[in-house]
């Protein structure tokens, strides 16, 4: 019967709430994202973004992702230019 009720007062103990917990929940997530926003009001305002146009930018990400796929061939690291192919 003893283990009975221990058992029950920790089920029922794990539904409480830490209030102190809770209450900071998020904050450091806030505070970060809010660190990290160059211009809050930068919806409301009509001018265009700075930065690459469409198909710029498409270009950029295309070689970004073939980088991957083809690789350099490198050179061994002693050889130091000696009798290179240039």
């Amino acid at each position: 019967m003893r283990i009975l009720i221990m058992m029950f007062a920790v089920l029922l103990s794990a539904c409480a709430n830490s209030p102190r917990l809770d209450r900071e929940f998020g904050n450091s997530l806030r505070l970060a994202r809010a660190q990290q926003t160059l211009n809050p009001e930068a919806g409301r305002a009509p001018r265009p973004v700075n930065g690459l146009d469409a198909q710029a930018a498409g270009a950029a990400y295309q070689n970004y992702q073939q980088s991957f796929i083809t690789r350099d061939e490198q050179s061994n690291g002693f050889t130091i230019g000696v009798g290179s192919k240039r």
